[in-house]
């Protein structure tokens, strides 16, 4: 299948990230012929994780968070794993990507526990999210509805609960890059 050829795919994460929340939107993306690139916080190959405890291998990336060109891509994709989430929501330049990306309208796809940074980023107010669930309570104390559904979109925001929801949290990121709808 090439039905996104020509659609530009960014993913953004550190070290210990959940890697099948990286690695399955990768892969099925560039599958439909999507260009995906990884980026993160340094210019290395990053840790992936089962679970908070177990590495599984290392992921190459293409570029820095400072490489990420808002013009040229079509969807910013973040995946969980508690550490990365914990981490990334600190960058000020993954912030500063999801304000960009936010305003613009384009598609923003946040995994698992990857939500925290919409919060950082002061994008979750009057927003409808889900998450993993301990998420819940950050996610209403900044100001978003927060609702325990397999995926949920709210206008450029697809967000999703955990691994079993990749299926649909990836067919929802499609629909985002075609326009087509649910």
């Amino acid at each position: 299948m090439s039905y996104l050829t020509g659609k530009r795919v960014a993913i953004i994460a550190t070290d210990f990230f959940e890697e099948p929340e990286l690695t399955e939107p990768r892969d099925r993306l560039r599958e439909s012929g999507a260009e995906v690139k990884v980026y993160a916080n340094k210019a290395e190959p990053i840790q992936a994780m089962k679970g908070d405890t177990e590495p599984t291998r290392k992921v190459e990336v293409d570029g820095t968070f400072d490489d990420v060109d808002l013009e040229e891509t079509d969807v910013l994709v973040v995946p969980g794993g508690t550490v990365n989430a914990d981490r990334i929501r600190m960058e000020p330049k993954a912030q500063d990507l999801v304000r960009a990306f936010d305003r613009a309208g384009k598609p923003l796809a946040l995994i698992c526990h990857g939500p925290w940074l919409l919060v950082s980023a002061g994008c979750a107010a009057g927003r409808r999210l889900t998450s993993w669930p301990s998420l819940a309570d950050d996610l209403r104390n900044a100001g978003a509805t927060w609702v325990d559904e397999e995926v949920v979109v709210d206008r450029n925001l697809v967000t999703r609960r955990k691994p079993d929801d990749l299926p649909a949290f990836v067919g929802a990121i499609e629909r985002q890059l075609t326009g087509a709808s649910a």
